[in-house]
């Protein structure tokens, strides 16, 4: 069916390595609806239904995809795979692939070629598709240079504020004490100053690797670290759904293992980033923020932290900790399955999470926060969530300025809220005693939260708000209104790198009395809600994160897995005259004393400012589901070509 008889592009059938597939015809795309389904692209698949999509095509070139099958259809544009269920809608340009089921029968769409279709396009009297691209792509060019020329102009006029991420420069020894910033492609040199990318943190002699994720694009991953397909064993934890993991079992490597944790409310996901990397050295422990697919590893503000720690001494088999209990619990209610590996270090062993008792985590500088979906009553009613950062904090002393000091919460998903859940968690996030031993007292807490012109101007357009995924009914509640603040990361050159990142922290000024770095959205979901007065709490989730606390340096803390001249016994020495030194957490833009006889501070690459902006009067929260007719720095809308 279609409204029109102007061609304006085709789809052509690619075979797995997307190439060209010779043996199938091109589909002719014309102005208007185009209903495509089984039959018109010659597939046996019945998953394929007889009307699978419908292309709406415009005389420019662009076209909608809208899905009209139960199955899910994914959009592969620039570096993004953006998956539509039923109804949804989504925007293919000149050279976008569509995959009709994730991860089979591959369609890239082509505009028409100007001399065969000349007659029809120049009905329309358009300039040609060439030169439009070229104009836009001259435009996106010099756009892009003047925001970083403003952000450079201005972040020279803040002085100290604009030197800040350049002085962040950590000993070895102390990094396991703050967290590091993911590199961002086209940021300027100084912005990624002490920042990693995957292959900083992939690396060395891996003899077993656990990767947890929500997202894994195993083809992108596979090109950046490529020593994953020799590793005697991966096993992935994800949390894909069936279709993506029909492609993920058909595609992985021999040495790939794919689980999925059980998930037993329903809307729960395993959102949990991380990484367990054992070593002949140890064991290598990494929390972040990133999905491993490229937009989040290269496009978006992002953080990680990472510990290195030995196998244990055998006298030491029976001696634990608080974050190796969290860690084993944890991995005990992933349900993983039993793998069986020689490792060189030990020999035959079973990889269960027992087996990650075997490492000495004494030097840990930070403690565990997680998230697992149930219903936790009696003694497991502190052990996750929201309630177990409030036990851990309740045991803790700050100092006297924290004392209902303000309290942020930056992340990239909204759920649906309400005063009461927002009541529970502040309560929570305000728990621990003055150094005097009387309650903090609860902190006004502040939302960042990106507006629709930090989205619209950002180094992806509007293309990011794809990843800042919260409706319109969940954003625009009124209660709301009063936390919003604005993402503001002049002094970290991340403005327009839209954060993914998701931290939580109380502070004043720019000291710090606690941060966590997590993979905890603020929903009801990830933390949990107290249910039944209080005595039960109900998560739908797995999440993972850390929580670093003022406390007294921990020797072996420089242990490395990966660098020779970085051993455990040498830690223990250098550090024997610092151990009854405390920390002092501090943003980058701190401006006092870096160092005395019994305090030690340690900066934390904090992306956005603090204390935040609230929201103007002319600020507009962004929500993924409104149409935006302003152009973006790509000269597209949103929903794209609507």
């Amino acid at each position: 069916m279609t409204t029109s008889q102007v061609k304006i592009g085709f789809l052509i059938p690619l075979n797995n390595n997307l190439e060209e597939n010779n043996s199938n015809s091109k589909l002719p795309i014309y102005e208007g609806i185009n209903v495509l389904g089984r039959n018109d692209i010659s597939v046996a698949d019945k998953r394929v239904s007889r009307k699978h999509v419908s292309l709406i095509g415009s005389v420019d070139g662009s076209a909608n995809v809208v899905v009209e099958s139960s199955n899910p259809v994914v959009i592969r544009s620039r570096d993004q795979r953006i998956k539509l269920c039923f109804q949804e809608k989504g925007g293919i340009l000149n050279g976008d692939i569509v995959e009709m089921i994730p991860g089979n029968h591959f369609f890239k769409y082509v505009n028409v070629d100007d001399e065969k279709d000349k007659t029809s396009m120049q009905i329309y009297q358009r300039v040609s598709t060439q030169e439009t691209i070229l104009i836009q792509n001259e435009e996106v060019t010099l756009k892009r240079k003047r925001q970083i020329d403003e952000d450079e102009a201005y972040a020279r006029a803040l002085q100290d504020d604009s030197e800040a991420i350049r002085h962040f420069s950590v000993p070895k020894d102390r990094l396991p004490l703050t967290f590091q910033l993911l590199r961002v492609k086209g940021l300027p040199a100084w912005a990624n100053t002490s920042s990693v990318s995957i292959g900083d943190v992939i690396r060395g002699n891996v003899l077993f690797a656990v990767l947890s994720n929500y997202m894994v694009d195993m083809d992108w991953l596979l090109s950046v670290c490529p020593n994953l397909a020799k590793i005697s064993r991966v096993l992935v934890i994800h949390g894909e759904g069936d279709s993506t993991l029909y492609h993920l079992q058909k595609n992985k490597p021999a040495n790939w293992i794919l689980h999925k944790p059980p998930l037993p409310i329903s809307y729960g996901t395993h959102h949990s980033k991380a990484m367990l990397l054992v070593y002949p050295r140890g064991l290598r422990v990494v929390i972040h923020t990133s999905n491993l697919i490229s937009v989040d590893w290269n496009n978006k503000s992002q953080g990680l932290w990472m510990q290195d720690f030995p196998w244990k001494d055998q006298k030491d088999q029976s001696r634990s900790c608080g974050f190796e209990n969290d860690l084993i619990e944890y991995l005990s209610a992933l349900k993983l399955p039993e793998i069986s590996i020689n490792l060189p270090v030990i020999g035959n062993v079973k990889i269960i999470s027992s087996f990650f008792r075997r490492f000495d985590y004494s030097s840990a500088a930070v403690r565990l926060i997680a998230s697992v979906p149930g219903y936790h009553n009696g003694p497991n009613l502190k052990k996750w969530g929201h309630m177990k950062l409030r036990t851990i904090l309740q045991d803790c002393l700050f100092e006297k300025e924290f004392r209902n000091s303000p309290l942020v919460y930056q992340f990239s998903s909204l759920g649906s809220l309400d005063e009461k859940w927002m009541a529970e968690l502040a309560a929570s996030m305000s728990s621990g005693l003055a150094d005097d031993k009387t309650p903090l007292g609860l902190g006004k807490a502040q939302i960042i939260w990106p507006t629709v012109e930090d989205v619209r101007c950002s180094l992806e357009g509007y293309a990011a708000g794809s990843a800042i995924p919260s409706p319109q009914k969940n954003v625009e509640k009124d209660f709301l209104k009063k936390y919003w603040a604005k993402w503001k990361a002049i002094h970290s050159g991340r403005s327009h790198a839209m954060p993914h990142i998701k931290t939580f922290a109380r502070y004043n000024g720019q000291n710090i009395a606690w941060f966590l770095l997590t993979s905890s959205n603020l929903s009801k979901a990830a933390w949990g809600a107290l249910q039944k007065n209080n005595t039960q709490l109900m998560i739908r989730s797995y999440e993972l994160g850390v929580l670093f606390l003022p406390a007294t340096i921990k020797d072996g803390c420089g242990f490395s897995c990966t660098d020779d001249h970085c051993s455990f016994e040498g830690r223990r020495e250098s550090s024997i005259n610092t151990q009854e030194c405390r920390t002092k957490l501090v943003t980058l833009c701190y401006q006092g004393n870096r160092k005395t006889e019994s305090t030690e501070v340690i900066p934390f690459p904090v992306p956005y400012e603090l204390p935040p902006q609230p929201y103007s009067s002319a600020d507009v929260p962004w929500s993924w589901d409104r149409q935006y007719n302003k152009k973006d720095v790509h000269g597209q809308v949103w929903p794209r070509h609507v």
